[in-house]
């Protein structure tokens, strides 16, 4: 079958298209035709060497992947043949035609959801909803949401009113992600392209303040948004670090203003999310979340993506399809 390999660590290049055997279903997996391969930015992470990988290299790429399930293993729902469905996993391997998966994380897609559509929706959407529930919106407050205009942020600002925000506050990265920002929601939106920003931001508060910020830039930035939160009851949900480190503030930092910073990862957090997959896709069936599809490549070119997902050229989820 055709898959793509992880060679190395380093930059797209290390992706490599190879023909490898199809695997086969062990106990408890289910083996699934893939339609449709969402391209993540954590996989980037993950290719560039940002977080150590425990495999032998080389091997098949990529995360998660949506098709049709075509064999299963013993234990396993033998209701799941024939099925279409979302399947997730941390041993790699759906970077290709053919993947094996856990059959405890298939979710099935409704009719009314394209393949390509839940491969967009994969793990930006069902991210969003935990992030969403944590912030226990009032109704009365005002949110920032960083990169809002796509992945994570985009999906946030989507659903931020419906779940209790008073007034959006978004940032993208130039006029034409600001457009799409502000077409999902967003009261108003500042560029984080400009290094003075936050100073931007404080200018824009007019002496008011940020009662929740969804953290997905950290470095510095997350520094100089404390003094525009709201004290004793300011919250910080920080859960990507799209400057290249994490939210640099200390417990120290928090202290003295009275903030809270709340970490979203971790087994716990992911598991999480992973129960959300299916309202995500419930809510692309029903209208109330628009699954933001950048582009859809053929698998051959993941490594092509991956360039695309690191020049920030992409304006939703790059998807990868199979086939010859």
């Amino acid at each position: 079958m055709q898959a793509i390999l992880l060679t190395a660590t380093g930059g797209p290049d290390v992706l490599v298209p190879s023909e490898v055997p199809a695997p086969r279903p062990q106990p408890g997996e289910v083996l699934v035709r893939s339609e449709a391969i969402p391209v993540l930015y954590p996989e980037a992470m993950l290719r560039s060497g940002a977080f150590p990988i425990p495999l032998e290299k080389p091997f098949v790429f990529g995360t998660q992947a949506v098709g049709v399930v075509v064999e299963v293993g013993s234990g396993a729902d033998a209701g799941l043949i024939g099925q279409r469905v979302l399947v997730a996993g941390n041993a790699f391997g759906t970077y290709a035609e053919f993947v094996s998966a856990p059959a405890e994380s298939a979710v099935r897609i409704p009719d009314a959801v394209s393949s390509v559509d839940a491969a967009a929706l994969s793990m930006s959407g069902s991210v969003a909803i935990p992030l969403l529930e944590t912030a226990k919106l009032t109704g009365t407050e005002t949110v920032l949401i960083e990169a809002a205009a796509t992945g994570i942020g985009g999906y946030l600002t989507q659903l931020a009113k419906e779940y209790g925000a008073a007034r959006v506050i978004a940032t993208a990265g130039g006029p034409e992600k600001a457009e799409q920002a502000r077409k999902f929601g967003a009261d108003v939106v500042i560029d984080h392209l400009d290094p003075q920003w936050p100073q931007h931001l404080r200018e824009t508060l007019g002496g008011a303040t940020i009662d929740v910020v969804f953290d997905s830039i950290g470095g510095e930035s997350a520094l100089a948004l404390l003094d525009l939160m709201t004290p004793l009851r300011g919250r910080m949900l920080s859960y990507g670090f799209l400057s290249g480190t994490p939210a640099q503030v200390t417990s120290m930092d928090l202290i003295m203003r009275g903030l809270t910073l709340v970490g979203c990862s971790g087994p716990d957090w992911l598991a999480w999310v992973a129960g959300s997959r299916a309202a995500a896709l419930d809510r692309a069936a029903d209208g109330s979340l628009t699954p933001l599809v950048d582009r859809v490549l053929p698998l051959a070119q993941a490594a092509h993506a991956h360039r695309l997902l690191e020049d920030r050229a992409a304006k939703g989820t790059i998807v990868l399809r199979p086939g010859r």
